[in-house]
């Protein structure tokens, strides 16, 4: 009465899945420097923590006695393990079956990993390589009739955004649906050689466009890593696994869950000499913003989300004492890291990103404001930088400013909620007002200057008599600003803060009031 030959039929089935599309599909499939869905999983998740869902599911073949004499698995392999010891879905795409397209799969696997990590509330990762959309016009002819589209389980994809953090890697030529489900992540990444992303492929794009390109030149890293249809991008398979595991460990399962808190070494107290000199007393002299989060963040605690894309604005996560934080501040060598309309969809974005899952924000604030100009009207950077301020006002997290130079105009404005506890600290170096003095006095003297003789000599005399006017401590005089203070007792400062942040935190939990969207 045993169960064994059932028991025996189920492992020899989970057999034939794990060989894929067969041998010379995967060995095709790897000799273009690609892993197998497998392989990805299994370099992606902690040691033996993955368990498969679905696995036999597929196309097979009977004699005409009821045996099994052939079976193609679906090109969707899914289930739950761990990263970093917690729980999370992954799902991935089987390029070695029909090109990961939608006519080798079964949608009702995509929808149930997009559920179990919905309803578990857990993150997703999904692992990208095909199209996943409807598949070729071929299977018309065996259907017999054409449909309406429905992206498949897209009340979940939207909904989990609000949930639960979700990462998606393009691991190869993706297009359509599988564009849309890397685009609509909290965090995703593409590789260097191996990964494009387009709307349609080099086919479609020549029937329809008249543009005859290749795969790199349609949707390659060289496309994307400046366009902002995704984050990051590396140079392997084996580099993106890295950074996901590092994304996820700053961010909760959930956002019912506190943000992960670790043991850190470094000391919180640390005071770093170099601070008192770091920002040149030439306003108009750049400097390297990055070189100065290592001296108030913890060690080696960094972690930069789309560099190239807004460049002028920097969006990374960090930690103060072990306390993760989401981290903003200006690239002075970027358009002396005014907003551009890039960079104000960067800024939103991310300031979302922390809201939707309670990280305080830390904001390094030099801002001369929006970048000014043709190009940037013709790009309606005006409408994408009140969006960006419109971020910060809406968000409840705690956020700090330490104001390291410059705060001019709406931009400048923006950096920070002036309207509620404004907790903000200048350096000795902060420059502020409704634009620069510089700026600023070439319109009020206009008439002046034109009539003067020596309309030079009267500029700098102009800026001489402003030069102490526009000091920062004139300004803290009237209480303008609530504390100057030592740079190097900033890294000390914004540790004690972190803890009183976190304090709060557990009264936001929960789905905050605007979702967050790709």
């Amino acid at each position: 009465m045993s169960w064994e030959k059932e028991v025996k039929e189920l492992r020899y089935r989970e057999e034939l899945a794990k060989r894929m599309g067969g041998e010379e599909n995967v060995q095709k499939h790897k000799s273009f420097g690609k892993l197998t869905v497998r392989e990805r999983i299994d370099e992606l998740l902690d040691d033996q923590s993955f368990h498969e869902t679905g696995a036999i599911a597929g196309k097979a073949k009977y004699d005409d006695n009821g045996n099994l004499i052939d079976f193609t698995p679906a090109n969707s392999v899914f289930g739950t393990g761990k990263v970093l010891g917690r729980k999370v879905v992954v799902s991935g795409d089987d390029f070695t079956v029909r090109g990961g397209a939608a006519d080798g799969a079964i949608h009702g696997k995509q929808i149930y990993a997009e559920r179990l990590a919905h309803d578990l509330q857990i993150p997703i990762i999904r692992l990208v390589d095909g199209t996943g959309g409807g598949g070729s016009v071929k299977t018309l002819d065996t259907s017999g009739y054409t449909y309406i589209p429905v992206n498949p389980a897209w009340d979940l994809v939207v909904s989990n955004m609000e949930r639960v953090p979700v990462v998606s890697a393009c691991l190869g030529s993706v297009a359509g649906l599988g564009a849309a489900r890397v685009a609509a992540s909290h965090f995703s990444i593409m590789v260097e050689k191996t990964s494009q992303l387009f709307v349609a492929g080099p086919p479609v794009v020549k029937y329809g466009m008249g543009q005859d390109l290749t795969k790199e030149d349609l949707g390659g890293v060289d496309i994307h890593q400046s366009s902002g249809a995704v984050d990051n991008v590396v140079k392997s398979e084996e580099e993106a696994f890295e950074q996901i595991r590092r994304f996820l460990s700053y961010l909760p399962s959930n956002v019912w869950k506190m943000p992960p808190v670790i043991a850190s070494t470094d000391e919180p107290n640390r005071r770093e000499e170099r601070l008192i000199s770091f920002i040149p007393r030439n306003r108009r002299a750049p400097y390297k913003i990055r070189e100065l989060l290592p001296l108030l963040f913890d060690q080696d605690s960094i972690f930069e989300m789309g560099r190239y894309y807004g460049g002028g604005t920097i969006t990374s996560f960090a930690r103060l004492n072990g306390y993760p934080v989401g981290v903003l501040a200006s690239d002075t060598y970027i358009n002396g890291g005014g907003l551009t309309s890039e960079s104000s969809e960067k800024l939103e974005r991310f300031v979302d990103l922390c809201q939707n899952f309670h990280l305080p924000i830390v904001n390094l604030v030099d801002q001369p404001g929006m970048v000014i100009g043709v190009p940037s009207e013709k790009k309606g950077t005006i409408r994408k930088g009140v969006r960006a301020i419109s971020a910060v006002y809406q968000a409840k997290v705690p956020m700090i400013e330490i104001i390291l130079r410059r705060v001019f105009g709406v931009g400048g404005a923006g950096m920070s909620n002036g309207h509620g506890l404004n907790q903000r600290y200048a350096w000795p170096s902060g420059d502020w007002g409704s634009l620069p003095v510089e700026g600023g006095v070439h319109v009020a003297y206009r008439r002046e200057l034109e009539a003067s003789d020596d309309p030079e000599a009267l500029l700098n005399q102009l800026l001489e008599q402003m030069e102490s006017i526009r000091s920062p401590f004139r300004t803290a005089e009237a209480f303008g600003v609530e504390e100057i203070i030592d740079p190097r007792d900033t890294r000390p400062l914004l540790c004690e803060w972190v803890q009183d942040a976190y304090e709060l935190l557990p009264q936001q939990l929960g789905i905050s009031r605007h979702g967050m969207r790709p």
